[in-house]
């Protein structure tokens, strides 16, 4: 088994869709241009997606409530600071300052516009290929 996707229920996913694929570098692999307003986004690995739509008949959670030790999406950054500053300048906000792990890893929290945590993550020895 493997991930396909990971679905997020929120209040404008044009926008956020919009936001994703100019400041993320996430590609559109398949979307519904009405209600729900389903967006299918994939990284640039081609093999991660995240499923954004807006769905009336349920709530949409207080992401901007949420910790972000509770809810974040993670990406992969070989310049934290530099993709941090590029984010803020495009409606992102900051949640603290980097953090360096015991494992020697760097880590920045900050929320997109929609108040989703998104973590930027510079690991001393890549998990992933």
């Amino acid at each position: 088994m493997k991930i396909e996707h990971v679905a997020l229920n929120v209040p404008d996913p044009l926008a956020m869709g919009r936001w994703y694929v100019d400041h993320l570098g996430f590609k559109v692999k398949r979307r519904v241009m009405e209600s729900p307003w389903v967006h299918f986004l994939c990284d640039d690995s081609d093999r991660v997606m995240l499923e954004i739509y807006g769905n009336p008949d349920v709530p949409v959670p207080d992401y901007g409530a949420t910790d972000p030790l509770v809810l974040h999406v993670a990406f992969v950054s070989n310049d934290i600071e530099s993709d941090s500053q590029r984010l803020l300048s495009a409606g992102a906000t900051l949640c603290g300052e980097v953090q360096i792990t015991p494992a020697g890893d760097r880590l920045a929290m900050l929320r997109d516009p929609w108040g989703i945590a998104l973590q930027l993550v510079q690991r001393a020895t890549p998990l992933l290929d």
